[in-house]
């Protein structure tokens, strides 16, 4: 029985480790131990540090917020890498740095660790059901041994290359999700001080050209102010943007423009409601200003 070690429980992460268990993986968990109870009742050992968990592991699987976190459950003193047996599968599904997945990459290969960059996108309820869309950064042969334990958790591979290109397109996608976001939070505070009919906005944005999957997701929720069921938070989104922003610094040798002005607004949003949904930036764009 093939046996996973998933490191990070959080809107993303729980659902995909469930998904190693009803694919009949053995699979050990970390996080706080509450948020792991229903799936040690399912049948998965909790561990008590990553490294615990990574022990024995095939593949040890990473869902955690950022490159601290990413650095600390790797690389720290209870880290999964310091445990993990030769030729295991480091499966980096969080959103980090590019800088950082390269560096981690060089650091557990040179353990003798196999690496694969695996951002993923696709909603909480898409990780519970194994529906992910996996961005893959790897050497085709890697993806070739890792492949049988992505299927659990996505139902699309889009291999892009060699370790980081996995990142570097999920970064993309971030920040061009953080402009469509704060643009529909603008568009709308403008229609709605301007005494627009919502419901006729609503049904002309779904229409209209600039219904990306974002605005659309989100626009409705905007007019009601209903943030209900949160799935992808300011902190994070601002979190996102600034590292593709830093991406671009490097690649472009310019700061850009709109992603600058994308991570500013997010800067405030997290500031405002850090842990709320980040389609509460109409609240921050509505307020009334000094002066």
């Amino acid at each position: 029985m093939p046996h996973v070690a998933f490191i990070g429980l959080g809107r993303m992460g729980h659902g995909m480790a469930g998904c190693y268990l009803e694919a009949g993986f053995s699979v050990a968990v970390w996080n706080r131990r509450a948020k792991a109870e229903d799936l040690i009742a399912r049948g998965a050992r909790w561990a008590a540090s990553p490294a615990d968990a990574a022990e024995g592991a095939d593949a040890i699987v990473t869902m955690v917020a950022d490159d601290e976190a990413s650095q600390t459950v790797w690389l720290g003193i209870d880290g999964a890498g310091r445990t993990a047996k030769a030729g295991a599968l480091a499966i980096q599904c969080s959103t980090v740095s590019h800088q950082h997945a390269l560096d981690l990459a060089k650091a557990l290969q040179d353990r003798g660790l196999t690496y694969i960059d695996c951002p993923v996108t696709g909603l909480p309820d898409a990780a519970a059901c194994g529906k992910l869309t996996l961005l893959v950064g790897a050497d085709t042969a890697d993806l070739d041994k890792a492949r049988p334990f992505l299927a659990p958790i996505g139902s699309t591979i889009r291999h892009f290359g060699p370790v980081g290109s996995g990142t570097v397109y999920k970064l993309i996608n971030n920040l061009m999700g953080a402009i469509h976001i704060a643009g529909l939070a603008e568009g709308l505070a403008i229609a709605e001080h301007a005494g627009l009919d919502m419901k006729l906005v609503l049904e002309s944005i779904a229409s209209g050209v600039a219904a990306s999957p974002q605005v659309l997701r989100h626009a409705p929720r905007m007019v009601a102010r209903d943030y209900s069921g949160a799935s992808f938070t300011a902190a994070l989104r601002h979190k996102d943007a600034a590292y593709a922003v830093r991406l671009a610094e490097q690649l472009l040798q310019a700061r850009p423009l709109v992603g600058a002005a994308a991570v500013e607004a997010y800067e405030k949003a997290k500031a405002f409601a850090p842990d709320d949904d980040e389609a509460k930036m109409i609240e921050l764009i509505s307020q009334p200003r000094d002066g």
